[in-house]
């Protein structure tokens, strides 16, 4: 597979600590990479540094085969898109929020108005488009941003915990369809999250971070059941 990122020795450092060491990593063009690890592991901090909003201390990424620090943080930027767990909707319509990337990237009004439209209906907001985003439910509003991130085509996709604050009922549906998006544009994705089931659902490979180090990576059968390394099996039996 031609990978679409590669990752290589590469220190994340905060407040003076080295918070993630990633030896190598390599995500490849299509794929769906579900990053698993407790909470304060250095998932977030990987996905942060991703999406250009961290630095590493050392090492080297490198997006298409270009060094990601010989291109300026905006042009990256422009090729990814980010969904957080909390939506941070913009006070407008549920239409303006998910049309908002597509402005700024100074796209024709003309064409604006049916991708939208589509990305609303695959996510099943159709309905709201008119709606201000602060009127709307919390599953409702992770559908907005979902739309906003998928409308942009993104080169790649970054999804930091996009599940874990909704209820029940609402994170399997959710889920669900996401995997059939997913599926569906061949996405480039990584997925940020802690918990095991929803990373062997959507994830095609995982990757276990724990105390701060990418430890194995591998499909989730082999995470899950032929590990040899004692903290992963400790993590993925608990």
């Amino acid at each position: 597979m031609t990978a679409l990122l590669e990752i290589r020795d590469l220190l994340i450092e905060r407040l003076g600590k080295i918070v993630l060491s990633v030896q190598e990593l390599d995500i490849n063009k299509g794929e769906v990479l579900a990053v698993v690890g407790p909470n304060g592991a250095g998932k977030s901090t990987l996905l942060l540094t991703l999406a250009r909003l961290l630095h590493p201390k050392t090492g080297e990424i490198r997006f298409r085969g270009i060094k990601a620090r010989d291109e300026s943080d905006l042009s990256y930027r422009r090729r990814i898109a980010l969904v957080l767990q909390d939506p941070l909707l913009l006070d407008m319509s549920v239409f303006d929020n998910v049309a908002s990337g597509l402005r700024f990237r100074r796209m024709e009004r003309s064409k604006i108005k049916p991708l939208v439209d589509t990305w609303l209906d695959r996510l099943g907001i159709l309905d709201l488009k008119t709606r201000r985003a602060t009127e709307i439910s919390g599953g409702e509003a992770q559908r907005v941003s979902l739309a906003r991130a998928f409308v942009l085509k993104p080169d790649l996709l970054l999804l930091d915990e996009p599940f874990s604050a909704l209820d029940p009922p609402t994170h399997e549906r959710l889920l669900t369809e996401i995997k059939t998006l997913l599926i569906d544009t061949h996405t480039t994705t990584v997925f940020i999250t802690h918990d095991l089931n929803e990373a062997t659902r959507l994830g095609e490979r995982m990757a276990i971070i724990l105390n701060g180090v990418l430890k194995q990576t591998g499909t989730p059968e082999m995470i899950m059941h032929d590990s040899k390394d004692p903290e992963i099996i400790a993590f993925t039996r608990q």
